[in-house]
């Protein structure tokens, strides 16, 4: 959002005060489908506020102590790290809380996860959580 604009244009800070976010640009989209329900745009919204919250975990992890193996190993046979389990969580509560998705596919779980009935919606999400955490220990 920090992107220099003109002269012309510029506030006294030098930056776009007026850029566009995802959710703007879902809900102006959202806009021109008069038969929209809003279901796509909760979710994507939903889905943004996961990778946040992501994000903060990873960045956080080193005081929180999430570095390390969880003691156990996922569909690939792959150790998972505490990470891994936490952003898997993550992930799983946002889109089950959305009321737009009837099942979630994630990379950690062996089996499909079937949202409760009364919160289910009508879409289907496939997630890898944290791609690359197998680099996380070392900062990658």
């Amino acid at each position: 959002c920090a992107r220099p604009v003109t002269m012309a244009a510029s506030n006294s800070s030098g930056f776009d005060s007026n850029c566009m976010t995802l959710t703007r640009f879902v809900l102006a989209e959202q806009q021109k489908y008069p038969e929209a329900c809003g279901d796509l745009t909760q979710l994507l919204v939903s889905i943004q506020t996961a990778v946040k919250a992501v994000s903060s975990a990873v960045r956080k992890a080193g005081i929180a102590k999430l570095y390390g193996i969880a003691g156990s190993t996922n569909v690939q046979g792959e150790e998972v790290k505490k990470l891994d389990v936490l952003s898997n969580e993550l992930f799983i509560n946002m889109l089950s809380a959305s009321f737009t998705t009837c099942v979630l596919v994630s990379e950690e779980n062996d089996q499909a996860i079937i949202v409760e009935v009364e919160r289910q919606g009508k879409y289907i999400v496939c997630f890898d959580p944290l791609d690359g955490s197998s680099n996380i220990d070392c900062l990658v």
